[in-house]
């Protein structure tokens, strides 16, 4: 009589383990909180999620446990007073220390290590331009600010010997990180720059094309460890516009609705994986 044995099997597809990178744009970064309400909406499992600038303060909200309704309050209600306070210095005209008294009141937990999913936050080392991660432990707080330090406005962030300037000019979005965190699939969030419109100023109309080089000298990188990119409708919207909150939340919501049909196809795919694997050996004579 023949020696039974087993049937042959497929290897088994790794789990699919979302990553959701955040872009930066300042005022614009309140998109985000759209973008997050959807995800929580409909209930998208997000492995981990990485930020630069105005998006490592929602992805470190997110992060520590906040609900998608408490960052959108909170980008609402923000003003620039919240992130910055004028003192013209050598590299920039505003401190953001008191980013880390709004930090306080919207995370959590301010610890790494502590959050309820990975986090990570990139900065940009101000004399070399090198990207600088940061995750896994510590507190998240220098970080964020350094992040959103965006040179010639804010005052860099001197935090572990190093000079540290906003994370979008060295990673528009934080793909490459969000995969260094164990994502397989990364959807990045990217807030296209705005258009030209009325200034108040020529400092602004320098400050505010600078928040655009970043997007061109990065774009590629984080476009190739990105598996789908978002980018909500606010290119008609100034960077410094926190007044329009209501408007950037409805547009992250928009884009994000219109993302959710190849998101629900990864996770129907991982669904059907883990039917396939879970059926029994069977036995052959």
């Amino acid at each position: 009589m023949p020696t039974p044995t087993n049937a042959p099997m497929s290897s088994p597809r790794p789990p699919i383990r979302i990553g959701l990178a955040l872009g930066g744009g300042f005022a614009r970064g309140i998109a985000h909180a759209g973008v997050l309400k959807v995800f929580e909406a409909q209930h998208i499992p997000l492995h981990c999620v990485t930020g630069v600038s105005a998006g490592a303060i929602a992805a470190a909200a997110y992060a520590s446990g906040a609900t998608s309704d408490e960052i959108t309050r909170a980008g609402c209600s923000l003003r620039l007073a919240d992130v910055g306070q004028w003192r013209p210095g050598r590299l920039g005209l505003v401190r953001n220390q008191c980013l880390t008294r709004f930090l306080a009141r919207l995370l959590k937990t301010s610890e790494f290590e502590q959050m309820r999913i990975p986090l990570g936050v990139v900065a940009t080392d101000f004399y070399t331009r090198d990207s600088v991660p940061f995750f896994g432990c510590g507190s998240v707080f220098d970080p964020v600010r350094a992040s959103c330090a965006f040179p010639g406005l804010f005052q860099p962030v001197r935090h572990g010997g190093r000079v540290l300037v906003d994370g979008a000019m060295s990673a528009g979005v934080p793909a490459a990180l969000a995969k260094q965190l164990g994502a397989t699939h990364v959807i990045s969030v990217a807030l296209p720059p705005s258009t030209p419109s009325r200034l108040l100023g020529r400092v602004y109309r320098v400050v505010k094309d600078c928040f655009q080089l970043p997007d061109t000298r990065s774009d590629d990188g984080w476009r190739r460890d990105s598996d789908l990119v978002i980018t909500p409708d606010v290119a008609e919207v100034d960077w410094y516009a926190f007044g329009r909150g209501s408007m950037l939340v409805q547009a992250g919501e928009a884009a994000a609705l219109a993302a959710l049909p190849t998101i629900q196809e990864w996770l129907g795919r991982m669904q059907s994986a883990s039917e396939t694997n879970d059926v029994p050996t069977t036995m052959v004579a």
